[in-house]
């Protein structure tokens, strides 16, 4: 054979190796990037799905607080009005049994013939009984009412600390994280392949 002949032969079996070495190198190089660009995506979508989860989930959970606390605080308001009109219903029972206790000693005294000061020291201390029972029973309503408003507050600030604790800062998703791991992964992705041509 020509001498040239085999330096063309050669120059050929160079070129092909070149150009084999050349098309592995591409593909190393676009298998990386579309390994590192699908990583990326998937990241990133997987975060705005926790993220969307997530904030359905607290918006589900906030509104069942809030039902929760409304019909709590109207449990406490129904059995408020409750008492106060059982109150007032032993109230006015007490003015007409007083009533009707003035009137039956009034009469009693003119049939047995007393009159002046001792009938009129009894008509006081019935009075005065009926005024003792109607303070202390509106005393009662009043510390009742206070107790109410005390355990309506309470019921509030629980309500609010529940509210808080369901509603912790949603992670938003990492864009830059995302693609920085998207582009590690390409990088690992065409090293590797880099070493399988080799």
């Amino acid at each position: 054979m020509c001498p040239v002949t085999i330096g063309a032969a050669l120059t050929g079996t160079a070129a092909g190796a070149a150009g084999s070495t050349l098309a592995a190198s591409q593909f190393a190089t676009g298998a990386s990037v579309l390994m590192g660009g699908a990583n990326s995506i998937l990241s990133i979508q997987g975060q705005r799905q926790t993220a969307k989860a997530q904030a359905q989930a607290q918006a589900q959970q906030t509104k069942a607080e809030q039902q929760r606390l409304l019909q709590q605080q109207s449990a406490e308001r129904i059995n408020q009005r409750f008492q106060e009109e059982q109150a007032a219903s032993q109230l006015q029972k007490s003015v007409t049994k007083a009533r009707e206790a003035r009137a039956t000693a009034r009469v009693s005294a003119g049939e047995s013939g007393v009159a002046g000061i001792s009938v009129d020291a009894l008509m006081n201390d019935l009075t005065r009984k009926q005024a003792v029972y109607s303070f202390g029973l509106t005393r009662q309503l009043e510390q009742s009412n206070i107790a109410t408003d005390l355990r309506m507050q309470d019921n509030a600030l629980g309500s609010s600390q529940r509210l808080l604790a369901i509603n912790k800062p949603i992670e938003q998703p990492d864009y830059l994280g995302g693609i920085l791991k998207g582009a590690t992964t390409g990088l690992n992705t065409y090293g590797t392949l880099s070493n399988i041509k080799t």
